[in-house]
Parts: C-alpha cells; sequence; structure tokens
C-alpha cells in the first residue's frame, strides 16, 4: 500500500511544483546579466518554494523505491540483485537532484540581502542544468531498464507496466546528448530545458505514478475478494 501512498504523494507534489514554476514565467538567457538578476531577484522566493517541494518529492520517491524493491523481492527472491542495483541507483539519482536543487538554491540565495552576483548565478544555473539533465538522464535510464526487467522477469505487477519502463529507459538515453544543446531557455534540446523534462523526467515520474495506481487497485481488489 505504501507504493501507492507515495506515488501519488509524488504525483501532489509534482503538480504544485509544475504551478509554482509556471508562475515564475521563463528565464531570461544567461548571459543576460542584467536580466538575469532582475529575474532571479523577482523569483527567488518561489525558486526556494519549489526547492521545499522538490525535496519532500524526493523523500517521496525514496519510499516508494524502497516499497518497489520490497515488492519484486517478495514475489521473486533471485531478482535481489537486480532490486537493489534499482534501489541503489533511484536513490545516486535522489541525491544528485537534491545537490542540483542546492546550486539553484544558492543562486536564489544570492539575492537575499546581497549585490547580486550575475556571475554566480549564471554557474550554478548551469551546473543545475547539467545535473537535470545529462546526470539525471543516465541514472533514470538504468533505473528504468532495470525496473522493466525485473517487473516483466517477477510478474508482480502486470506486463505492460514493464513495457513502459522499457520506453522511459529508452527515451532517457536519447536525452542524454542535451548536455551539448546550449543553455538557452528557448531551445527545446537545450541542457536540463523543456524537451528533458517532456520526453525524461515526466515519462519517469509517470510511470512511478502509474506503478502507484496499480498497487493500489490490486490491493483494494485483494480486499474486497
Amino acid at each position: 500500500m505504501w507504493t501507492g501512498i507515495s506515488a501519488v504523494a509524488v504525483a501532489g507534489l509534482l503538480l504544485a511544483e509544475f504551478i509554482v514554476r509556471m508562475s515564475m514565467g521563463p528565464r531570461p538567457e544567461l548571459d543576460d546579466s542584467g536580466a538575469l538578476v532582475t529575474f532571479m531577484d523577482r523569483s527567488a522566493r518561489q525558486t526556494l518554494n519549489i526547492i521545499l517541494i522538490d525535496t519532500i518529492l524526493m523523500a517521496c520517491l525514496i519510499v516508494f523505491l524502497a516499497c518497489f524493491r520490497q515488492l519484486i523481492t517478495h514475489k521473486r527472491r533471485d531478482l535481489q540483485w537486480i532490486a537493489d542495483l534499482a534501489f541503489g541507483a533511484g536513490l545516486v539519482f535522489v541525491a544528485v537532484t537534491l545537490v542540483g536543487d542546492a546550486l539553484e538554491g544558492g543562486a536564489a540565495l544570492d539575492t537575499y540581502g546581497m549585490t547580486p552576483d550575475p556571475s554566480a548565478i549564471r554557474a550554478l544555473t548551469e551546473a543545475h542544468m547539467l545535473m537535470f539533465g545529462t546526470v539525471a538522464c543516465v541514472l533514470l535510464s538504468l533505473v528504468s531498464a532495470a525496473s522493466a526487467y525485473m517487473t516483466i522477469a517477477s510478474g508482480a505487477l502486470p506486463r505492460w507496466t514493464g513495457v513502459v519502463a522499457w520506453v522511459v529507459a529508452g527515451l532517457n538515453v536519447i536525452a542524454v546528448p542535451t548536455m551539448y544543446g546550449g543553455t538557452s531557455d528557448a531551445s527545446f534540446a537545450s541542457a536540463g530545458g523543456v524537451g528533458v523534462a517532456i520526453f525524461a523526467t515526466f515519462p519517469w515520474i509517470a510511470w512511478v505514478i502509474a506503478v502507484g495506481i496499480v498497487t493500489i487497485r490490486e490491493r483494494i481488489r485483494t480486499r474486497l475478494g
């Protein structure tokens, strides 16, 4: 049941994060120092709110990953090694995301009670984009591929959830080269840009939510007999 509860919590937190992110508006180009400082100064509080939401979201993901591993190993103990692989890679993804959040938070804090430094904001933003983009995609492709294999092999969940996980793994691999796409927020294929969110991060979160809903339905069906 905790698999489903944590996944539903992820869905709610993701929606809240999206709403706050949209309220900030588009980020200016990183080489436009004046506009960048103005944007960060105006959106610093929203940025910190997003980081707080994302931190709680990552905590829920840790619960999901632990429960998902238990779900698989309860059905097939011989899949313990690959369940540990998925869990470990998932934890590293969470850690990388939190470091990226800290970098973005550092850029926001640079405007609190200080004269903003555009070069510092730019460097922190670029590092955050790389961690959110290529680095996260590599880790999510490993988590998704391992999850797909053990889902289908164990039969603990409907086969389609494993197939979807394979698709998610492929999409994340495709998104890895975005690190060469520059930093423009207007570019679909930029590092850590919209393309990464739509074709890599969001599909994996959608898979997590789908697995959570499936486990809740199965639990309800079992209780009803």
